[in-house]
């Protein structure tokens, strides 16, 4: 390897918008400063492989076209915990030694994770053990790392949600019906109140405010009374819970369980309830996909680039953030010490309460 260092960066977890406008920038500011990048393929899984797999990234395999694409080209994964991996026998083995030994072959003297906060926790937990240097940088639709204002991919995410129900809205108009619209976000509610609050919806249905059936029938049916309108629309985030807070999850290959179905739930109740037709839209993944909008570009490349800067400072242990219109970085543990749910006490509730939107309660 000579003098010349060498640092590594994978992404890990679900994908998101943005993921490859972060590596560009990483490659173009550590090249830049004379440093070979390794790319690591699907996370830390291409570490676990025999041979490994990886690639040295170069400016070239980086041009201004990489940052528009969506995913990551990287590849990632959000299954197999490497200190309780699961084995074909149906066991489970620690092979957390495996991805610190693939480190330390590559020679890679610090590494770069893209990731939310469980991805985080377990590559801290790498680093401690491995002794190696981690720097992080944040990125979840849900938006839901503390610590940060913004992750990568949430504005995307965003604005995906909100397009779609800017294209409901018509349609709930010409046939006289209650649109309900179901979005991701995990057990926080960021995606669905902030594209209730952009898109003019009705109600918003989020995990941190429990709601009263009642409450939104008497919403929908002032809309209709009151307004004079022929049309509602509501929002509800995939974590809200049935009336009697149970959780609704979809069953996957291999057992893994997601959220999913309370937007028909939903539907059945409030149809009901008011006598209204309604009709569901489960936005799902087309909500990680898509080309990033530029405020995430702009995130995106804010923190590749104060990353390297860490690295090269020698300040390990940080995950990059956002604050006040300025790029920051805090403590991992810190950071995944919390989470960053919707503030019920908070500006865009607040918001959403003055503009007549119901929030259930």
């Amino acid at each position: 390897m000579g003098t010349k260092k060498r640092i590594g960066i994978l992404t890990s977890g679900g994908d998101c918008a943005g993921l490859n406008a972060v590596i560009r920038a990483v490659v173009h500011a550590a090249t830049g400063k004379g440093w070979e990048v390794v790319g690591i393929e699907d996370g830390t899984a291409g570490l676990l492989d025999r041979p490994m797999r990886y690639k040295v990234l170069t400016k070239a395999m980086f041009d201004t076209s990489i940052m528009r694409l969506g995913g990551t080209v990287l590849g990632t994964t959000n299954k197999g915990n490497p200190f309780q991996f699961p084995m074909p026998d149906g066991s489970f083995k620690d092979r957390a030694d495996e991805i610190i030994g693939g480190l330390k072959e590559l020679g890679v003297e610090a590494l770069i994770g893209i990731g939310g906060d469980g991805s985080m926790a377990i590559l801290r937990t790498l680093a401690k053990r491995g002794n190696f240097d981690l720097v992080c940088i944040p990125k979840t639709i849900d938006n839901d790392v503390s610590k940060t204002e913004s992750s990568v991919g949430f504005e995307t995410a965003l604005y995906v949600a909100t397009e779609a129900l800017d294209r409901l809205q018509p349609t709930a108009a010409s046939h006289d019906r209650v649109m309900i619209l179901e979005v991701m976000g995990r057990d926080a509610g960021n995606i669905a109140l902030s594209t209730g609050i952009a898109g003019g919806a009705d109600v918003i249905l989020i995990p941190e405010i429990p709601y009263d059936l009642d409450k939104v029938a008497a919403k929908i049916a002032e809309v209709r009374e009151e307004e004079g309108r022929n049309f509602a629309l509501v929002v509800v985030s995939e974590a809200v819970r049935t009336v009697d807070g149970s959780p609704l999850q979809v069953e996957h290959h291999g057992g893994e369980k997601r959220y999913g179905g309370i937007g028909h739930y939903l539907s059945e109740k409030i149809s009901a309830k008011t006598g209204s037709e309604t009709r569901v839209t489960v936005l799902g993944h087309v909500q990680r996909g898509s080309s990033p909008i530029p405020s995430d570009r702009l995130l995106a490349a804010a923190f590749g680039v104060h990353a390297v800067d860490l690295v090269e400072q020698g300040k390990f242990d940080r995950m990059v953030g956002w604050s006040n219109r300025q790029v920051i970085d805090v403590p991992i543990e810190e950071a995944i010490a919390s989470y960053q749910a919707v503030d019920v006490n908070g500006t865009l509730v607040h918001t959403a309460r003055l503009l007549g939107i119901c929030l259930g309660d």
